[in-house]
């Protein structure tokens, strides 16, 4: 027996988080009834259906993608903007691991595995996640050591981040910095620098847990090999 909205993850048509919404919103039917309990438990042998279609599973996909700029991180866009699902050739309903914005660059996964996008997005999986930001004006001491120790951003504090100051530009008035969370908040690192006074002028994502992107130019993809979806999830259990 498992619960219903981890048998609707691992039919791959969304993630967890989302399933659970669907059940909530009476849109997910159990042999004819619908149940909107999130502690359902099913054996997976009955007929569950979410907005009048059966589930059925898929094999699993695993992608990583070296986004490009100017492509949204969502699987469609009411704005008619490309997505990251548009850069892949599948057949099967990927959706992102998270997300980056508009105009960041970098390591972003792509699955149809709900369950293993919930344990990677989890906030009790820590995952590094490793940015080089150009900020706008140059970074001292203080500033670095704020941004290490954790800065209040939408009135909570950041955990601890590893911080290294890559390059400065005085004639422009910029840093490079790398940054490392292993936190998933909305424009975290760009909201991360505005607490301490600095614009961030670009952004990438240089790696995602050990996976980076120096062999995929902008806008390529490869798939992930068995042996490294193991490693995540493994990545993640040590480093909660």
């Amino acid at each position: 027996m498992e619960r219903l909205q981890k048998l609707i993850a691992a039919s791959g048509i969304t993630s967890r988080r989302k399933a659970e919404e669907l059940i909530r919103e009476g849109r997910v039917k159990v042999n004819g009834v619908v149940v909107k309990e999130l502690g359902t438990k099913v054996t997976g042998k009955e007929e569950i259906m979410v907005d009048g279609v059966a589930l059925s599973k898929e094999e699993k996909v695993y992608f990583l993608l070296n986004k490009p700029r100017g492509v949204v991180t969502t699987t469609d866009d009411d704005k008619k903007r490309k997505t990251v699902v548009d850069l892949i050739e599948t057949d099967k309903r990927i959706y992102p691991v998270g997300r980056l914005d508009y105009d960041t660059t970098g390591a972003l996964l792509l699955t149809n595995d709900g369950d293993f996008a919930n344990h990677l997005m989890h906030p009790s999986f820590h995952i590094d996640k490793v940015y080089l930001a150009k900020v706008k004006g140059i970074l001292k001491g203080e500033q670095i050591n704020a941004l290490k120790n954790g800065v209040l951003i939408d009135g909570k504090k950041t955990e601890k981040a590893r911080v290294k100051l890559r390059k400065v530009d005085h004639k422009k008035n910029t840093s490079m910095v790398e940054l490392t969370i292993h936190e998933g908040h909305n424009h975290q690192v760009k909201k991360m620098f505005e607490a301490i006074g600095f614009e961030v002028e670009k952004l990438t994502r240089l790696r995602f847990g050990f996976l980076d992107v120096k062999k995929l130019k902008s806008g390529e993809y490869r798939p992930l090999t068995p042996k490294e979806v193991a490693q995540l999830y493994a990545l993640s259990n040590q480093e909660k």
